[in-house]
Formats: structure tokens, C-alpha cells, sequence
């Protein structure tokens, strides 16, 4: 880190501690509420797809809210945007607890807290990007990798706990800890002067409305949802194209490495919560294990992400993201392959076979953000750390609804491997071929050679570095 006039410089480990503080209380909450939902549908006497709504406008505000507070941190002061965003996150939290007589006032807070909860992945992002050097990115994004994948898997487990020893609405209070790393967050960030710019607040408006649009119609699968969500579409277009200053600026999608990290993204997060969804259902089905076995099964991955993420992050900083890239890709296709030929042998054949799935995937993720990271310019940062965390929580939502709808819709009832085991099987070996077909797409996609892929190996060997501003915890020279 680098001393400036006035300046002392900080402790960058206690900097990350609480970075990896604030997020796993924002993250918690994406799952928090998941074990409660039916004793939330029989207070309120609702019918599933009604207490859906609790989760779906959490998501829906709390993608599109990483790509407004990204947008934000361009123009605005990081330290006073973090404080805004867990001011709302807090007040939320609290009109849900107190409100929790109405179904309704609890909608209304959950949609306050995916706004307010937003800001934290998404100016964490960027703090990492904008402060810190290429050289240590990729261990802190490592780090954070971890944090969400704890926070994730936690969320149920301390949901469960509250839920059954006070009540469910005792969850609204967990964020309230969040509170307690403000003035370390204060302290560690520098001050920053408003930038130029302004906020396109009808631009802002369309891209909630068509994200809303989108998870609306993969969950309920109403043709409404898809008609308002293409309408839309072509007005934010329009809105981006016509503004002086719009909400997303279009030469940012003209930037060949980032649209094509965007999209890979895309379609790899999509498929692991495809797998993710699909294997209870799986072992449920053809190896008839109940949902306590199914956990068992399943935890040796999951913890393994915790691990390997700061792990991958090391790696990414020493040799490059794109080794770290091709080494997820592969464990994440040798999983999804291996199930598909031996799912039917036995239960620990599909426990080997998703750790490699988990462990692919936190390689993948790690060095894919730190990747993306080295393609924004400064004035730029924000809003496409933004836009890729929007990609990753937009992507659960395809990611199981397309595992819903080819599992209902028959299409997949037949064989694709010449020595099929147990005919029940036909259908996740078929996924899992699938999912391993675009994988394998998307690693050609992103290893394609031309300019942004040279130049972003030219970086990571250090023989160029992209443009960089002395703040307190740069570590920049001039």
C-alpha cells in the first residue's frame, strides 16, 4: 500500500477481514429465509409460487441493485455508498421484523433488503479492484469466493435454528450485525471526490423492470412475463443508446475480453446451479436416499469450495487466471461427464463426481472476476463489477428454471450413451452430457485467440499493467 500526503498506511489483512465480514451477512440473506418458507406459507396462507414472491423480489433487487450501486461507485465516494447501502439493508430489516403481521410489509422488506444488501458485493468489488494491486486480487477474490459459498451454505442451516427456537421473523434481525464493521470500514477506506457523471434513473427503472420481467417468467412461466420482459428489452436499448449519459454505456459491451468473460460467466454459473439443483433429485430417484443422505452426499463438495478458493486465488495471482480458468473448466466437465456414465453405480461414485463439480467451480469463479476485473478501465470498474454479479445471481435463476423445464417437459426420456444402466436414469445422464457439451463451448469461447485474450496474458506476465490510482490501499507507484 502506498502513503499519500496526511495518509498512514493500514493493515491490508485487517482490511479483508472485514470486507469478508460485511459479506457474508449480505450474502446470508439469500438463503436465510429458504427452510422457513413453509411456515411462512401456513401463516400467511399462501400457495408455494405465492410465498416464491419473498425470495424472487430479493433477487430481482439485489441483481439489479449490484449494477446501480456499481454504477454509483463511478461518481460517488465508495465509503459513503457502503453506509447507504447497509443504512437501507439495517432499516429493512427491521420495518420486515416489526411488520411481520402483513405478507405484504414482509415483501416490501425483503425487496428493501436485496436493495440495501446489493451494495455490499458490489462495492466490495470494486473496493478490491480499484485499491489493491494486480498481483493480490486474485488471493482477496479468492477469499470472498469463500466467504459466499460459507454464507450460502450456512444460511439454511442458521434459518433452520432461529426459525425453530423463537420464529421465523426472527431472521429480519441478522443483518443488524452488519452495523458492527462500519467505522473499520471507514477507517480503512480513503476519501474520495465526486466524480463526473449522473445517474440515468429511467434507464435504471427499465433494467429492474426487465429483470423483474425475466425471473417472473422462469419461475411462473407465464407468456405475459416474456412479453413484457422483450418490450422492455427494446426500451433499455433505446434508453442506453439515446442517453447523454445512460445507466449502462454501450462501448462497455464494444469491450471484446469483458462481453466475453460476461457471457461465459453466464453460462458456466448457469450450469453448476443446474447440476446443483438436479442431483438431489437425482440420488432421490435412482438411488432412493433420503434428504439427510442426499446432505452427506453432498458436503465433502460444498465445503470444498470454502477451501479451494483462496487456493485458486494464489494460483491466479502467480501463474495467471487463465491457467486457473482451463484447470476449472476441466474439473468441472470430468464431474459432469463421470455422472453421466456412472451416476447409476452407486452414491459415491456421484459424491467423487461433485467435488470435482464444487472444486471446478471454485476455480472457475475465482479467476474469472479477478480475470474480468483486469479488463475495465477505471472510469468503468463499477458498473461492470456490477453487471457481473447481476450475471451470477441472474444465472441461478436460468440455471433451475431450464432443469425444471426440460425435467417436466419429456424431451430428454430416451439415451444418449450406448450402455445406459437403469432406465430412470436416461434423463440426468442426458443433462449431464448437455451441461458438459456447453461447458466445453464455453472454454472454446473464451480461449478463442485474438486481442483481448493476448493482451490480458500480456498483463498478468507483467509486461504492461493497466492504469492505476493512488489511493491508501493501491500499493500504486505515481
Amino acid at each position: 500500500m502506498s502513503e499519500g500526503p496526511g495518509r498512514t498506511a493500514r493493515d491490508p489483512r485487517r482490511i479483508v477481514a472485514w470486507i469478508a465480514y460485511l459479506i457474508f451477512f449480505a450474502v446470508l440473506n439469500e438463503t436465510v429465509f429458504n427452510v422457513s418458507t413453509p411456515k411462512i406459507a401456513a401463516q400467511f396462507a399462501l400457495t408455494p409460487s405465492g410465498v416464491s414472491w419473498m425470495m424472487t423480489v430479493f433477487m430481482v433487487f439485489f441483481g439489479i441493485g449490484s449494477v446501480v450501486f456499481g454504477k454509483l461507485s463511478d461518481i460517488f465516494s465508495l465509503r459513503g455508498l457502503i453506509a447507504t447501502g447497509v443504512a437501507i439493508y439495517v432499516a429493512a430489516s427491521i420495518l420486515g421484523f416489526v411488520f411481520r403481521s402483513s405478507y405484504l410489509a414482509v415483501v416490501a422488506a425483503r425487496a428493501m433488503q436485496g436493495i440495501g444488501g446489493s451494495a455490499i458485493p458490489a462495492l466490495v468489488f470494486v473496493a478490491i479492484a480499484r485499491y489493491f494491486e494486480v498481483s493480490d486480487r486474485g488471493r482477496i477474490f479468492g477469499l470472498i469466493t469463500s466467504i459466499v459459498s460459507l454464507a450460502i451454505g450456512f444460511g439454511p442451516v442458521i434459518g433452520g435454528f432461529v426459525s425453530s427456537a423463537l420464529h421465523w421473523s426472527y431472521l429480519f434481525l441478522i443483518p443488524s450485525l452488519i452495523l458492527i464493521s462500519l467505522p473499520f470500514i471507514f477507517r480503512a477506506l480513503p476519501p474520495e471526490p465526486r466524480r463526473k457523471g449522473s445517474v440515468d434513473i429511467l434507464g435504471a427503472t427499465l433494467a429492474t423492470l426487465l429483470l423483474g420481467a425475466l425471473v417472473a417468467y422462469l419461475n411462473f412461466d407465464a407468456i405475459a412475463y416474456l412479453g413484457a420482459f422483450a418490450v422492455l428489452s427494446i426500451l433499455f436499448v433505446a434508453r442506453i443508446r439515446l442517453a447523454a449519459d445512460p445507466f449502462i454505456r454501450p462501448a462497455l459491451f464494444a469491450n471484446a475480453g469483458f462481453r466475453r468473460g460476461l457471457v461465459v460467466t453466464l453460462c458456466l454459473f448457469a450450469i453448476v446451479i443446474g447440476v446443483v439443483f438436479l442431483v438431489p433429485l437425482m440420488l432421490s430417484r435412482v438411488h432412493g436416499l433420503t434428504t439427510g443422505q442426499i446432505g452427506l452426499i453432498l458436503f465433502p463438495g460444498a465445503i470444498s469450495s470454502v477451501i479451494f478458493g483462496p487456493i485458486s486465488g494464489r494460483i491466479a495471482d502467480k501463474r495467471g487466471s487463465g491457467l486457473v480458468i482451463g484447470a476449472g473448466l476441466s474439473l468441472l466437465v470430468a464431474g459432469m461427464v463421470s455422472m453421466a456414465f456412472l451416476l447409476s453405480l452407486s452414491p459415491l461414485v456421484v459424491a467423487i463426481a461433485m467435488l470435482l463439480v464444487y472444486v471446478g467451480f471454485a476455480l472457475f469463479q475465482t479467476a474469472m472476476v479477478n480475470a474480468i476485473s483486469q479488463t475495465l478501465p477505471p472510469e468503468e470498474m463499477g458498473v461492470g463489477m456490477g453487471l457481473f454479479n447481476l450475471i451470477g445471481i441472474l444465472s441461478g435463476a436460468i440455471g433451475t428454471a431450464i432443469v425444471g423445464k426440460l425435467l417436466g417437459s419429456g424431451l430428454l426420456d430416451f439415451s444418449l450413451l450406448p450402455f445406459p444402466s437403469a432406465p430412470k436414469s436416461f434423463v440426468y445422464s442426458n443433462l449431464m452430457i448437455a451441461f458438459s457439451l456447453v461447458a466445453v463451448l464455453g472454454g472454446a469461447l473464451y480461449f478463442r485467440p485474438g486481442k483481448p485474450a493476448r493482451e490480458a496474458a500480456r498483463i498478468e506476465r507483467g509486461k504492461a499493467e493497466p492504469p492505476c490510482v493512488e489511493l491508501e490501499l493501491s500499493g500504486c507507484e505515481g
